[in-house]
């Protein structure tokens, strides 16, 4: 899977109830192999549903959610996050992820940010 040159990931998350949520996030590689850092908010879903079950699947698509690969098997966890992260999703996403930034600061909302390490399962 190409997901180093890809622009998001769809990351899929178990509820309680058994079922899966996709979510379209950006992603950044992370210094160990087959490892990404998405960032959300603390409160979202997903890190409600990751604190409940590790079990994720990743898969490349569009910003809307389209898959566009194979879904892979991965294990989500919450970690803290780093001015060197946030340093490597400015460095791929650049103006882009400088606005959004620019207006998390501003509405105060990135004291709410949460850190996802997503490992994809050896083969």
């Amino acid at each position: 899977m190409q997901l180093a040159s890809a622009q998001y990931f769809s990351l899929r998350t178990k509820k309680k109830d058994g079922s899966q949520v996709d979510t379209p996030v950006w992603f950044v590689p992370a210094p160990e192999e087959k490892t990404y850092h998405v960032f959300t908010n603390v409160g979202s879903g997903k890190v409600k549903r990751i604190r409940n079950f590790a079990e994720a699947y990743v898969a490349r698509c569009d910003i809307r959610g389209k898959v566009l690969g194979e879904w892979q098997s991965a294990h989500a966890e919450l970690v803290a996050d780093s001015d060197a992260i946030y340093a490597t999703f400015r460095s791929k996403y650049g103006l882009t992820f400088r606005i959004f930034d620019f207006f998390s600061w501003l509405g105060g909302k990135h004291k709410e940010r949460q850190m996802i390490r997503v490992t994809i399962d050896a083969e």
